[in-house]
């Protein structure tokens, strides 16, 4: 199967694997990729360059051969289930968002923007966050005066960004209490309000909304509970931006893997159930896929996150570190291979009269 990879056991190019221990290929043949990526955190194997491992492991389809039978019940879960219930939902941000602002911060850009930058003319990260950025207010048409929401407004970096530039008044909903204590901090003076609740339990109306990098958490047994959610708090003549993380078919379960270390109830949408999540509710005005750049962006935050590793060994311990280096190296990967996607679309309630004219990019 490697060899159909061009991956070589042992062998002395970036992305062969290195054996450390045996018995690595009968985990990752048993569990997948959760028994691949444990054996990692272990020690149990090594790769120079762990994205161009799982680039052409990717690439060569390798994922779809090794169905363990063990994973069904994960699978079966993940499709019969609601795994993202309002109770449940608060364990992303327990987990994964609760980390540390200290931590984020030595990883992210300027404005703590976790999700996938825009790198057209960009040379930098810093430049690529901002791009996204402008990128979905210009999208929205946002103008002086207009009330947005932020569904997992995260750090705030698309809400304080809007406000500076375009003159809106914002509010942002998150399930993480260290990003609603950061943000509250850091932007005492501009008009947001940010709130630490489930975006279920919206009831206002909004004159645009966005949801940059949240619907990946929403669950497909949630996901046309979120869109009626969009769609009653949005003004009848308003614009809804979506930008999502998505796969390339709906018939696939959660990676066992990241859903148990890094983001638990994760579940990638396809554009199928993304379609049929909006019927009857939005029109798709435009749909923008640059998923490619996501993989520039992972490696950007790689390579802050080993830079500013030092300052958090002791506190969370080699394990972590080679965790942490398995979620952005792999997802790198998967991103270069095009085995997932980064989609924004925009939607309206009724329909653009006279048709929506994408921005320039």
């Amino acid at each position: 199967m490697f060899d159909r990879a061009d991956i070589q056991i042992n062998g002395d190019r970036p992305w062969d694997i290195q054996l450390n221990h045996p018995g690595v290929p009968e985990r990752a043949l048993s569990k997948g990729n959760l028994g691949l990526g444990e054996a990692y955190m272990d020690g149990d194997w090594d790769c120079p360059h762990l994205d161009e491992f799982f680039c052409h492991l990717l690439d060569a389809r390798l994922d779809k051969e090794v169905q363990p039978l063990r994973l069904v019940i994960h699978s079966l879960r993940a499709r019969l289930l609601n795994l993202q219930t309002m109770k449940r939902a608060w364990q992303v941000g327990e987990q994964h968002y609760d980390l540390g602002n200290d931590f984020y911060a030595a990883m992210l850009d300027e404005r703590m923007t976790y999700t996938c930058g825009y790198w057209k003319d960009a040379e930098t990260l810093e430049q690529a966050q901002t791009n996204k950025l402008d990128l979905i207010c210009r999208k929205l048409q946002l103008e002086p005066g207009m009330r947005v929401l932020d569904i997992g407004c995260g750090w705030g970096s698309f809400m304080s960004y809007a406000a500076e530039h375009y003159g809106v008044e914002c509010v942002g909903v998150t399930i993480s209490s260290e990003q609603a204590a950061w943000v509250k901090a850091r932007y005492p003076d501009l008009p947001l309000d940010f709130r630490l609740m489930d975006y279920r339990d919206l009831e206002e109306k909004f004159d645009r909304i966005a949801s940059v990098g949240m619907f990946e958490h929403v669950g497909r047994k949630n996901h046309r509970i979120f869109m009626e959610v969009a769609h009653r708090c949005l003004e009848d003549n308003g614009l809804f931006l979506l930008h999502t993380i998505g796969k390339n078919t709906r018939k696939s379960a959660p990676d066992p893997w990241i859903d148990k270390y890094i983001f638990p109830n994760g579940d990638l949408p396809s554009i199928g159930q993304l379609g049929d999540a909006a019927d009857e509710l939005f029109v798709v005005e435009d749909m923008h896929n640059f998923g490619a750049d996501y993989d520039r962006t992972l490696m950007a935050w790689h390579e802050n996150f080993e830079k500013a590793w030092p300052r958090f060994s002791n506190q969370l311990g080699e394990r972590f570190h080679r965790m942490w280096r398995y979620y952005l190296l792999s997802c790198a990967g998967a991103f270069r291979a095009r085995d997932i996607q980064l989609w924004q679309w925009v939607l309206s309630k009724e329909g653009v009269s006279g048709g929506y004219q994408r921005v320039s990019e």
